[in-house]
Formats: C-alpha cells, structure tokens, sequence
C-alpha cells in the first residue's frame, strides 16, 4: 500500500497558529501522542525560538481512517514556539541522544502583561517549560502524510 498524500489529506496540511489560550487547546489536541527523538529539539537563544520536529498522529483524519478502515497516518511537523526568554527541561536528559519523547499535552500558564510559561509535557513526567514574552505558538506540517507504524490508534491508560 503506498503511503497517503497531501492531496488525500481533508482538506490539506496543518499551519495553525495561537496567540490565547484558546487557540492553543486546538493545537495542543492535534499535537498530542507527537513522538520526537530530544535531538529533535532546538532552541535559537539569538532569534528567540524553540522548534521541535514532530512525527505527528493526524488525529483530524483519524475518524475518516477507522470509518474507511484504512491505514492511520502520522506526519512530521514543525511546533514552532516564538517570543522565548527561557527553555528549561525537567526529567528530560537532553545527552541522551537516543532518548524518544511522546509529548502529551500543551498548557499555558498566564504571567504579567501577556508574558507566561508554556509547558510541554511528556510521557514519562518529563516537562520542557518555556517563559515567553507572549503566547506565540505554531504548529505546521513540512511532509507528506505517512502510514503510522504501529497502525493504531494512539492509547492512554486512563482511556
């Protein structure tokens, strides 16, 4: 079976962005059970981002898959954080280059005058918790869609 194609894909690739917490709930839902080796993970100090590149389960075409029976696809994709005063990472071991993270959710924690902490949480209880100017996030995907590996849907304990 080959793989999918942008032209498949309902209606075409993700580029979102968010600026409140309500937009980044969106782009958390669909960036959830993304998996990324931490090599994966880059921060510009001097142009003030943070880019990880995602392998991302398209949870928008999920629906679609399991009513057509067909293959559930993944896609790489860019999250683009912008506004970066500061990354730090807790129980994540940024040496270890073979490490795979899953990231879970998205969440923002409003500061003063706009500016906040966006935390990346991981399987595994790992956090990357990101203070910037604003809420200045982006998630957009750079490939064609691809047959997920393991061919499930992505699972959870507690569902």
């Amino acid at each position: 079976m080959a793989d999918a194609s942008f032209q498949d894909a309902d209606p075409a690739p993700l580029a979102l962005m968010a600026s409140d917490a309500e937009d980044l709930v969106i782009i958390a839902t669909l960036a959830q059970d993304a998996i990324l080796p931490v090599t994966e993970i880059a921060y510009d100090a001097r142009h003030r981002q943070l880019a990880l590149l995602l392998n991302r389960f398209r949870w928008e075409d999920a629906e679609a898959a399991r009513r057509e029976s067909r293959p559930y696809e993944r896609v790489r994709a860019v999250l683009l954080i912008g506004d970066v005063q500061r990354v730090q990472s807790d129980g994540i071991d940024r040496k270890d280059r073979d490490l795979i993270l899953e990231l879970l959710t998205l969440q923002w924690l409003p500061g003063q005058d706009g500016a906040g902490r966006l935390l990346l949480e991981f399987a595994g209880d790992g956090t990357l918790a990101v203070d910037a100017e604003c809420l200045n996030v982006e998630l957009r995907d750079v490939t064609r869609p691809y047959l997920a590996p393991s061919g499930k849907l992505p699972r959870h304990p507690d569902s």
